[in-house]
């Protein structure tokens, strides 16, 4: 007869929800630590990139594009490819945190000898950090999520609670500060 034991039946279950949650949110879907897929901010092509309007000057590093994220229709930053960018809550308009381990599964947007958006509200700077100069929107550096295959993908919004797609709308970020570090995601 075969006997069921709740309690090794609770810590496996836990130990697999744990591993399948820690996937998940760290975009583990064929990353790579070099860039990202071809998406490391230097410039690419303008107007529609697969299916989703984007809105790009020539040349430009961040452009926007309309994206459902959580539900809602807004206005996202898009690298000149199309690619949703984001924003990691830990970071402040100083410091990015998501280096190393993390930057795998959210490559960041690395700047270019120039840095220059399209249809933006707030100005586009750069931040110095352990991946090198990276660009930020309103203080905020963005990045790529690995999960996302396509322009109109945008997968990683609210993973963890930390990540979101950075929209025109974004309020400034602190501007210093004790950021915390996740690290891997």
């Amino acid at each position: 007869m075969l006997r069921f034991d709740m309690r090794k039946f609770g810590a496996l279950s836990g130990l697999f929800l744990t591993a399948a949650l820690a996937l998940a949110a760290c975009g583990s879907a064929g990353a790579s630590g070099g860039g990202y897929g071809g998406y490391g901010g230097s410039a690419g092509t303008t107007g529609a990139s697969g299916g989703v309007n984007l809105h790009c000057g020539a040349g430009a590093t961040v452009c926007t594009k309309t994206v459902t994220a959580s539900g809602k229709t807004e206005t996202a930053l898009a690298d000149s490819a199309g690619m949703t960018l984001y924003y990691f809550t830990p970071d402040n308009a100083t410091t990015a945190t998501c280096t190393g381990a993390c930057a795998t599964n959210w490559p960041p947007l690395k700047a270019g000898a120039s840095v220059t958006g399209a249809g933006l509200s707030a100005p586009l700077t750069t931040v110095n950090s352990a991946n090198g100069a990276q660009v930020a929107y309103n203080g905020h550096p963005l990045y790529h999520f690995a999960g996302d295959k396509s322009s109109s993908d945008a997968k990683g919004d609210g993973i963890l609670g930390k990540w979101y797609v950075a929209t025109v709308s974004l309020s400034a970020a602190p501007a210093s500060g004790s950021p915390t570090s996740v690290p891997g995601y």
